[in-house]
């Protein structure tokens, strides 16, 4: 994998910044601090709705631009749709591999 964003995510996971998941993500919104939220492109438009609102409302900033696939491989499983950090650091970090990539 020569992609340093998923690189960076499969990090954050073993540093345990991650939540993963419809349901955990949308119940650490109530709970937890969130700083990121990423979301494939395969997504259903409910989930995209409900997370880009919940982006919004939180000013959470959101990413989506990787497949269910490529976000599942680099957390070690086999497809993710939904992912939070809830590190200030590691997040601010993804969101500049990102718009590094995004610029190319």
């Amino acid at each position: 994998m020569n992609d340093k964003f998923l690189q960076f995510l499969g990090l954050a996971k073993k540093a345990g910044r991650l939540i993963e998941g419809y349901n955990k993500c949308e119940e650490a919104v109530k709970y937890k601090k969130l700083h990121l939220l990423i979301m494939s492109i395969e997504a259903s438009q409910n989930t995209k709705d409900k997370f880009l609102r919940i982006s919004q409302r939180f000013n959470i900033p959101l990413i989506e631009g990787y497949s269910k696939e490529e976000l599942g491989y680099a957390l070690g499983r086999e497809e993710i749709n939904v992912i939070a950090l809830t590190d200030l650091k590691m997040s601010e970090k993804l969101q500049k591999l990102w718009e590094e990539k995004s610029n190319k």
